[in-house]
């Protein structure tokens, strides 16, 4: 039966490579920007505000990130050479790397001078992970479903909270009297409603587009309210374009760069968990050369940030939430929306009327996709046989040390900076702790056992043939054979 599904998948075109009508990409598209455009931009505005930079030199920090995660996300998801995994994954830049690159900026002197030595060891940090890919692709091997899905869940679990806390008006406003009012809360809830509104009465397309409704309606009413202002779109500028090295010449220094690749090394643990998780939810096959040629694009972006003024980068989590939330996987809604991200980066009033989004609406949203993120690792584990105790171990511990950064927060003030940039990050120290105790207790004593786990993982999932997500096509309609199947 294996054997006749891989032939009929053969012929007929997966809807992950399926390109669908220029209306739909374009819709498709920008909801993908309007979920991803928030929490792309703080990453800048976090370490340039640290770093006390201008508000020009701020501005070209955020145009420059727009600009290479608009690259980074067509090389991811369109595929270069043996670059990129052809997935529907969106690039941004990783929020693991904002406390490192804060602590080497300061340390060399802050402002500019400090993004001298920040981009030396961005662009030294992304050559290494894509030399490394390659080695790290075959390791996949001892990632078996229970560290995917137990990752997976770290970082839906993890992520919630950064919702919630723009529901409550963004983390600018911690400790002022609006944080946390029942205006914002009302926004959020509002939003969340009208998107789980449109899933359960709407036709398979509108269900598709429930986030994009939720955010435009959200962002309509706080207008109407005068709650959401559009005064930026006016003082932007047309047009404006990142140079390379517009700070001048990267300097290279040996402990930021060795910090920085740490941070990559973790990135890469979260980036197979994300391809694995894309892979559940598409029904795509992944395996160890797929996750080799998604760490190449990260660390491509990587050195493509360090040269035009950005970070590094990863595939962003809300992003693959919305991939389950929409069910329309094809990878070219995802290219659509990494031309958008470059049209954003060279037109700045574009960028800002988009970020004229109120926090609290976005983060209505984000509950629901940053949710879908843990769903996926907990469907993954529900393939996991818990009544082991080995697994339940790993599940139960990897949990309890990722919620250790944000439960006991002191703890990790007190440690070098080198060691807190490592372990100051709930999806880091849970995911390193699954890795390590996967390995303690099954690839040195039953190295076979662990090996096999996704192949008969993946025979479970060929039982469906377009796999985990329902049985749904790119545009949000069933397979004919789903269909016949029905009738």
């Amino acid at each position: 039966m294996a054997r006749v599904s891989r032939q009929r998948s053969a012929t007929r075109t997966h809807p992950v490579d399926e390109l669908l009508p220029l209306p739909k990409l374009t819709l498709y598209g920008f909801q993908h920007i309007l979920a991803f455009y928030a929490a792309a931009v703080i990453v800048p505005v976090l370490l340039g505000n640290a770093l006390g930079l201008s508000r020009e030199e701020l501005v070209h920090l955020i145009n420059a990130d727009l600009l290479t995660c608009g690259v980074a996300t067509v090389i991811q998801a369109l595929g270069v050479w043996k670059i990129g995994a052809k997935l529907p994954l969106v690039q941004g830049v990783t929020f693991t790397a904002v406390s490192p690159m804060v602590a080497i900026g300061i340390g060399a002197g802050g402002g500019t001078a400090g993004l001298l030595v920040v981009y030396g060891a961005v662009i030294t940090a992304g050559i290494a992970t894509f030399l490394f890919a390659p080695f790290f692709g075959k390791l996949v091997k001892y990632f078996p479903p229970v560290v995917i899905g137990t990752i997976l869940t770290i970082i839906g679990l993890t992520l919630i909270p950064v919702g919630l806390q723009d529901a409550a008006g963004g983390a600018h406003l911690r400790g002022e009297p609006e944080y946390g009012s029942a205006k914002n809360l009302a926004y959020a809830l509002g939003t969340l409603l009208l998107v789980l509104a449109v899933v359960r009465v709407g036709k398979p397309f509108l269900s598709s587009l429930a986030v994009l409704f939720g955010l435009t309606g959200g962002t309509a009413v706080a207008w109407f309210l005068g709650d959401a202002h559009f005064g930026g779109v006016g003082e932007a500028d047309w047009f404006g374009v990142t140079t390379p090295f517009h700070y001048g010449m990267p300097k290279f220094e040996l402990l930021p760069i060795i910090a920085m690749v740490v941070v990559m090394l973790i990135t890469m643990v979260e980036t197979t968990g994300d391809v694995y998780a894309i892979g559940e939810i598409t029904g795509k096959e992944v395996d160890g050369d797929t996750v080799t040629r998604a760490l190449r694009a990260d660390g491509a972006a990587t050195v493509l940030g360090g040269v035009l003024n950005s970070f590094p980068y990863v595939a962003f989590a809300e992003n693959i939430g919305l991939v389950r939330m929409s069910r329309v996987v094809s990878r070219f809604v995802v290219v659509a929306a990494g031309v958008f991200m470059i049209v954003l980066g060279l037109l700045p009033k574009a960028g800002a009327l988009v970020a004229a989004v109120p926090h609290p609406v976005l983060g209505g949203a984000a509950i629901a996709m940053f949710g879908m993120v843990a769903t996926v690792g907990i469907q993954i584990l529900g393939k996991v046989d818990l009544r082991e105790e080995r697994n339940a171990l790993v599940l139960a511990v990897s949990l309890g040390a990722a919620m250790l950064p944000s439960a006991v927060g002191p703890f990790f003030e007190r440690m070098p900076d080198d060691v807190r940039a490592v372990l100051d990050s709930g999806i880091t120290l849970g995911g390193l702790t699954a890795i390590t105790l996967n390995l303690f207790f099954t690839a040195f004593g039953r190295r076979r056992a662990t090996e096999i786990d996704w192949e008969e993982y993946q025979d479970q999932e060929e039982k469906q043939e377009y796999g985990g997500y329902g049985g749904y096509g790119g545009d949000g309609t069933p397979p004919p054979a789903a269909g016949a199947a029905a009738r």
